[in-house]
């Protein structure tokens, strides 16, 4: 990567993992001393970084961290269900190949083999989030619409957004635990779906699958406290 990438990757990073206060002012200077950069790669990854709406510029110019209302939140997660929704259609009606099968198949067997652990441990669940990342991974991949892709992952930017985002809420009681069961079952579903050819069920039921995440995020904000210690970032959702 170049110097511009890995300071904007990183900036990124503190911003997701929760090392600034919302509201707080980047100051170029102070974070090129931090990152070893020059104010350059800074400065144009602030811009990058406000375009992706992680930051936002005050009157005077100079870029703050942004705070996110649970609207803003919740509008985000909507928009890549239908999104992933619009992908999962187009790969029912193109015919699903034999080597996505295959590949989903795997990904959903695993799934399966995770969630029979009750509690879910640590381990279990963390490779849970990594093999849900990859079954939605599989399908946007094979939907064929770069713009489409493309639009995923400059809504994935935003907190919350992307597909394993509300994970680490889940778990913690047995209604979450119930929860991911149930997201699983959606899975299941739409792979049937996408076998089928059916491409607006498999529409209908990735626009749906996103409404477990929408559930998530309320119960983070109904348990802050707790939700912030393992989200930091929930920090920046303000209301």
């Amino acid at each position: 990567m170049s110097l511009q990438e890995t300071v904007l990757m990183q900036l990124r990073d503190w911003i997701l993992s929760g090392q600034f206060e919302p509201g707080q002012r980047l100051a170029e200077q102070q974070l090129a001393e931090r990152l070893g950069a020059s104010r350059t790669p800074v400065r144009a990854a602030l811009v990058m970084l406000e375009q992706e709406g992680l930051v936002e510029a005050n009157e005077t110019g100079k870029y703050l961290v942004r705070q996110f209302t649970a609207q803003e939140v919740v509008d985000a997660i909507a928009v890549r269900g239908h999104l992933e929704g619009m992908a999962a259609r187009l790969v029912a009606e193109h015919g699903i190949p034999r080597a996505l099968q295959n590949d989903l198949q795997a990904v959903l067997d695993e799934g399966d083999r995770l969630l029979a652990d009750d509690p879910l441990t640590l381990e279990s669940y963390a490779a849970y989030a990594r093999m849900n990342d990859r079954f939605h991974e599989l399908i946007l991949q094979a939907c064929g619409n770069r713009a489409l892709q493309r639009a995923v992952v400059l809504n994935d930017k935003l907190p919350f957004a992307p597909a394993s985002a509300m994970l680490p809420m889940q778990g913690t009681v047995a209604m979450d635990r119930d929860w991911m069961l149930y997201a699983h079952r959606q899975h299941h579903m739409l792979f049937d779906a996408l076998k089928r050819g059916e491409g607006a069920r498999a529409q209908a039921l990735a626009v749906e699958h996103t409404q477990v995440a929408q559930m998530n995020m309320r119960l983070a904000l109904e348990r802050r406290s707790e939700s912030e210690r393992v989200m930091p970032l929930m920090k920046l959702v303000v209301g």
